[in-house]
């Protein structure tokens, strides 16, 4: 008689035993890889952040000066009271740095739509142009700062130079006190503007023809289509351009210093805050009055960022 060798079926998980607490763990690993991939770099970044956060808030609420080891006193808001009290140095600073921060970003901007819109349809040599635009990018901040600086020098630069030779009297640009700060505004934009013509460019060629295409059927011109289709389609882009390049110009440190240097210049002509809270710190070594003006310029930066995020989310409903 010939018997038939069945495989043995493993035997059965009794209806009662609760699961082993390697599976509970595989299988919450498993629903959560993301974030336990993702942990190690969130957790070095958000020390990074956090840290330096903290401690400037507690030099803030002390008179630190002279050495960061020197002994304190925990003086509350006092640095706070005696910051904002300033009329001299801290508002005009204010001042300077939204008044920086908002002609440049509407002229770069105002010039990066105009640049993406001419790149957006392919022409000869389209390759070429794109290069050249971008190559402002390539320099540090210090170097546009030092090379600008030499071209608006009053005495060699060749900025006065181009003037003379269109009958222009020579101009004071940088060393000037009603100038200089429209000039390093200038070189800002220069600098700038193609980053913002990145993003708006990709915003543009991520638009469908058909809207544009049925407009210029009905007839409407160059500037109807515009301003009608294609901006508003754009303007989640735009607020995005926005809110990175106007964070960005709010920190505007290296090009100012490396143009004017200690204090904005003789008559604080470019100081914003970045540049007061530095001369603070490393020059009269204040550290608490710093950290304070530190502490308000990031309140500043955060306004910000939630007003243009605010303004986002109301325009892609």
């Amino acid at each position: 008689m010939s018997v038939t060798n069945a495989p043995r079926s493993a035997p059965a998980r009794s209806a009662g035993r609760p699961p082993s607490l390697g599976g509970n763990v595989s299988a919450w690993s498993n629903r959560h890889r993301k974030w336990l991939f993702a942990a190690p770099a969130m957790i070095f970044v958000g020390v990074l952040i956090v840290f330096p956060l903290v401690w400037t808030l507690y030099l803030s609420l002390t008179d630190s000066q002279g050495s960061v080891r020197a002994a304190t006193e925990f003086i509350g808001f006092q640095n706070y009271m005696t910051v904002l009290a300033d009329t001299q140095r801290f508002w005009p600073a204010v001042g300077r740095t939204l008044t920086f921060t908002g002609v440049a970003l509407a002229c770069e901007v105002v010039l990066g739509m105009g640049i993406a819109l001419l790149l957006w349809r392919p022409f000869r040599g389209e390759k070429w142009v794109r290069v050249a635009i971008l190559l402002p990018l390539v320099a540090t901040p210090v170097a546009v700062g030092m090379m600008w600086r030499l071209i608006f020098d009053p005495n060699i630069g060749f900025a006065n130079q181009l003037l003379g030779m269109v009958g222009i009297p020579p101009q004071p640009w940088l060393s000037g006190q009603d100038t200089a700060l429209g000039t390093t505004i200038f070189m800002d934009v220069w600098q700038w503007t193609p980053m913002v013509v990145l993003i708006l460019l990709a915003g543009l060629t991520s638009l469908s023809d058909e809207p544009d295409e049925a407009a210029r059927v009905d007839g409407a011109n160059a500037f109807q289509r515009f301003f009608y289709i294609t901006l508003p389609l754009m303007m989640p882009t735009v607020i995005v351009a926005i809110l990175l390049r106007g964070i960005d110009a709010l920190k505007t440190f290296d090009i100012l210093y490396a143009t004017k240097g200690k204090g904005g210049g003789s008559f604080n002509e470019v100081e914003t805050l970045n540049v007061y809270a530095y001369g603070l710190s490393f020059d009269y070594n204040q550290y608490g009055l710093s950290s304070a003006v530190l502490i308000l310029f990031f309140m500043i930066i955060i306004g910000s960022m939630w007003l243009l995020t605010m303004r986002k989310k109301a325009v892609s409903k």
